[in-house]
């Protein structure tokens, strides 16, 4: 239960900041989604099922961000949620965008013991080429998920935007554990905005992990924007 409070909490003070600096921020938005399979990095988190998903996120001119996100998770125990608090920067220099920051992903009702909860820290860059935009990413957490704990995720993604509404795009990832086996993760999808509100995301995901929760799985994400 002290991890329930103290993603509640910490959920309910961001989001009250976020209210408070609304003047100063540059710019704040909210976010809600349905999903039929919540993936992360190729794994399902729902047990293949439906998943509700809300976030906030806020903004500043100097280039700082924080931000929250939540969404229901099934693991085959009493956890019921998972809470994501971030935070970081990100700037522009000759053309390519950086994004340095953390992630604490934070579990609701996991059983003691189960050492779920950890924090990642983050770095990221991006340049675009006219339509196309090209990144990596790497994630390193000290006391990863579980029995874990080095680990090291990195990333390489592509985007195409051939018009406004549509973005065709895909990652290949890989995550390197010190307990569990290293494996590859990727996905390739597109997302359409049927106005500037409503987005539709359509997407393919898979593993070279055999498994029922690794297996390859095709996932539809509705998202509004607010």
């Amino acid at each position: 239960m002290k991890i329930a409070y103290c993603a509640a909490a910490a959920a309910a003070a961001l989001i009250a900041t976020a209210a408070a600096s609304a003047a100063s921020a540059q710019d704040v938005s909210f976010n809600a989604a349905v999903t039929s399979d919540y993936v992360f990095r190729g794994v399902s988190q729902t047990d293949e099922e439906p998943a509700i998903q809300l976030g906030v996120d806020v903004g500043f001119e100097s280039g700082f961000y924080v931000g929250a996100w939540a969404s229901n998770v099934d693991f085959g125990d009493d956890t019921d949620a998972e809470v994501d608090i971030y935070g970081g920067y990100r700037t522009e220099a000759g053309g390519f965008a950086f994004d340095f920051g953390v992630v604490g992903y934070l579990y609701v009702n996991d059983p003691s013991g189960s050492d779920y909860s950890f924090f990642e820290a983050k770095a990221a860059v991006s340049r675009a080429f006219g339509p196309v935009t090209l990144g990596g990413a790497l994630y390193y957490s000290p006391d990863f998920f579980g029995a874990d704990d080095n680990a090291t995720y990195v990333e390489a993604n592509i985007g195409y935007t051939p018009m406004d509404k549509l973005t065709i795009s895909g990652a290949v990832g890989y995550q390197y554990l010190d307990v569990s086996d290293d494996y590859a993760a990727w996905n390739l999808g597109a997302a359409y905005s049927i106005t500037e509100s409503i987005v539709i995301d359509a997407r393919y995901h898979g593993t070279d992990v055999d498994g029922p929760l690794y297996d390859d799985r095709a996932v539809a994400t509705l998202k509004y924007l607010f």
